[in-house]
């Protein structure tokens, strides 16, 4: 019954008319601008080429996966999907693997690329995300870029400290505490 009921939120809007489809663009071309200027924004050193190449890989990048993952239904819709085996990937931590491979092949020299965790230390859902900082910004400093978040790959962005959602940790200070925790643990056995 769960099933049938998620299954009525995740029909895809398929748009059949030519002007959505350049409002698309628009819009696109849009939040580009907006993701570029909140990297610029990060420091004087943010070479703007790079701030415009980053913000198109976070914005379009993610639409292209989102297809390519069949991602039609809202986040916890699809990691539900994922978590039983009806999809492939799709859950934050595709999204972020994803971009953070993107965004390492460009080789940035004024943008810095971090990973940050939520959640990691209570029973509420894990949230993976990319941080981007200005080079030498240490990583709560930085603008996350979060195409999981709004679901079908569309990115959410704000600086880490102003997130209104999730408290982040660096991915290295999550490693370090699940290091810890495993060896206070006894092992089962």
């Amino acid at each position: 019954m769960l099933i049938a009921a998620l299954a009525g939120c995740s029909a895809p809007v398929v748009s059949t008319q030519a002007s959505e489809t350049s409002a698309s663009a628009s819009a696109q071309e849009a939040r580009i601008a907006e993701v570029a200027a909140e990297l610029r924004a990060l420091g004087p050193g943010v070479d703007p080429a790079e701030a415009e190449r980053a913000a198109r890989i976070a914005v379009l990048k993610p639409l292209d996966w989102a297809r390519e993952w069949r991602v039609v239904d809202p986040p916890l819709v699809h990691n539900f999907k994922v978590v039983n085996g009806f999809r492939d990937k799709g859950v934050c931590q595709d999204w972020a693997d994803a971009l953070e491979i993107a965004l390492h092949a460009e080789g940035f020299r004024t943008l810095e690329l971090h990973r940050a965790i939520a959640n990691a230390r209570n029973l509420s859902l894990e949230h993976a995300t990319v941080v981007v900082t200005a080079r030498g910004q240490n990583w709560e400093q930085g603008l996350i870029l979060d195409p999981w978040r709004l679901g079908q790959g569309r990115l959410w962005s704000a600086r880490v400290q102003e997130d209104p959602r999730y408290i982040w940790e660096s991915r290295e200070a999550v490693r370090a505490w699940h290091r810890d925790w495993k060896a206070r643990t006894p092992a089962a056995g």
